[in-house]
């Protein structure tokens, strides 16, 4: 990963929080960021259960599922879940259109969306439905509300261990 800081445009609160983002670590939200979300306090990590939580999901396979997503993926389904499940698609444009350590253009959030039912083929359950349902007719992404829970304790273990998460692609050398 490439980070780039302009000390003549970035406040020094948004520099770190993109530091800490590129080494994996949650970011303290600079007070410059206007519309920033509630930062609220997560569950500890635990075990990952293999009891089924829905359509042939579990906790393992939850976590296997988002550490093979890459980073902007996972931020977007991470942003959802957080939501409680349920967002409109102009709601998550927004979001990260003008995010100060991840932006997203609007014209790559398909795509983002996209990997994640590509990962969802390759690790999740046979025949299972899809994890982030898209709702053309209200302009809606939505995940089961029993998967949300399962998805929250995944993310409370990448935060505690985001050695074990996909990165970006490394660029070849110049």
């Amino acid at each position: 990963m490439r980070l780039t800081i302009d000390t003549a445009v970035d406040t020094y609160e948004e520099a770190i929080a993109a530091v800490q983002a590129a080494y994996g670590m949650r970011p303290a939200i600079p007070d410059t960021w206007p519309d920033a979300p509630l930062v609220e306090p997560r569950p500890p990590p635990r075990d990952l259960s293999e009891d089924t939580l829905a359509d042939g999901w579990n906790e393992q396979l939850l976590f296997k599922m988002v550490a093979a997503l890459m980073p902007g993926a996972r931020a977007v389904l991470r942003h959802i879940t957080e939501a409680g499940g349920s967002l409109s698609y102009d709601d998550v444009q927004a979001h990260f259109g003008a995010h100060p350590v991840l932006p997203i253009p609007r014209s790559r959030i398909g795509g983002m969306l996209t990997s994640i039912k590509a990962v969802q083929r390759r690790i999740g359950p046979a025949g299972a439905g899809p994890l982030l349902q898209r709702d053309e007719r209200t302009r809606r992404y939505r995940i089961n509300d029993v998967l949300v829970g399962g998805l929250m304790g995944v993310f409370a273990l990448a935060d505690a261990r985001p050695d074990l998460l996909r990165g970006e692609p490394a660029l070849p050398d110049a």
